[in-house]
C-alpha cells in the first residue's frame, strides 16, 4: 500500500481524461497550500501568491503533454530558454517557493500524485515551523544611523563620546556629500546598549550637528536575494 504512493498513475506517456483531471486538481490544491503557507509570516504581493497557486498546474500541463515525446520536450525546452525574466531579483524564500511549485508541477505532470502531496505537505510544514520559531533571524540588534552635518563642521571625533555612551558598537559604512557639497551625510551601523533612551541619544546628536536630519532605523537586508 505504501509503495503505491511512489508510483505513477500515468504509464508509457499515455493518459486518460480522469488521470489528467486528477493531476490538475492535485496540482492546484498543492499550489494553494504552498501559497497559503508562504502568506504566513512573510511579506508577499498579490501577484506572487497567485503565481504560486497557478504555477504547479501550468508546469503539470507542459510535462504531461511532452511526457514520453523527446522531440516535443526538446522544442519546449528551446521555447522556455527564450523567456527572460526582467523583474528585480527575488528574496530567497520567494525563489524557494517558486521552485517548490515547479517541482510539484513536475511530479503531478509525470503522474506521481502521492509524491507531490507528500512533498508539498512536508516542505510547507518545515517552512512554516522555521518561520514561526524565527529560525536564522539576526538577533544582533544592529541599526542604521544616518547623520547629516554641515560642511564647516569637523565630524571626525565629533560624536564618538556619544557613541561610547549610548552604543555597544559602531562602524562608519559610508560618508558622502550632498546639496552641492554643502552637507555631509554619515551612515553608520550601530548597536544600541540595553535600556538607553533613543530620544536622549538623538537629542544629544542634534545639538552637535546643527539640528539637521538624523535617522535611526533597522538595517535593510540587502543580502536576502538570489
Amino acid at each position: 500500500m505504501f509503495n503505491k504512493i511512489f508510483s505513477s498513475i500515468i504509464s508509457n506517456g499515455a493518459f486518460t481524461g480522469s488521470e489528467f483531471a486528477i493531476s490538475t486538481i492535485v496540482a492546484i490544491i498543492c499550489g494553494f497550500i504552498i501559497a497559503g503557507t508562504y502568506m504566513i509570516k512573510n511579506r508577499y504581493t498579490k501577484s506572487l501568491v497567485i503565481t504560486l497557486v497557478l504555477l504547479p498546474s501550468i508546469v503539470e500541463l507542459v510535462i504531461i503533454l511532452v511526457n514520453g515525446n523527446i522531440g516535443t520536450g526538446v522544442a519546449v525546452a528551446g521555447a522556455f530558454s527564450l523567456v527572460r525574466f526582467r523583474s528585480a531579483p527575488g528574496r530567497g524564500q520567494e525563489i524557494t517557493s517558486i521552485f517548490l511549485a515547479m517541482a510539484v508541477g513536475l511530479a503531478t505532470g509525470m503522474g506521481y500524485i502521492g509524491i507531490a502531496i507528500l512533498f508539498t505537505v512536508l516542505v510547507t510544514i518545515i517552512s512554516l515551523v522555521l518561520n514561526l520559531v524565527n529560525f536564522g533571524a539576526d538577533k544582533s540588534g544592529e541599526r542604521t544611523l544616518r547623520i547629516t552635518v554641515p560642511e564647516n563642521l569637523d565630524y571626525e571625533g565629533r560624536f564618538e563620546d556619544l557613541f561610547e555612551k549610548y552604543l555597544k558598537s559602531f562602524t562608519y559604512d559610508e560618508i558622502k556629500t550632498s546639496n552641492m557639497g554643502s552637507l555631509y551625510k554619515l551612515t553608520l551601523s550601530v548597536e544600541l546598549k540595553a535600556g538607553i533612551s533613543t530620544k536622549e541619544f538623538l537629542d544629544e546628536i542634534r545639538t552637535r550637528n546643527g539640528n539637521l536630519d538624523i535617522s535611526l532605523g533597522r538595517m535593510i537586508d540587502s543580502q536576502d536575494s538570489l
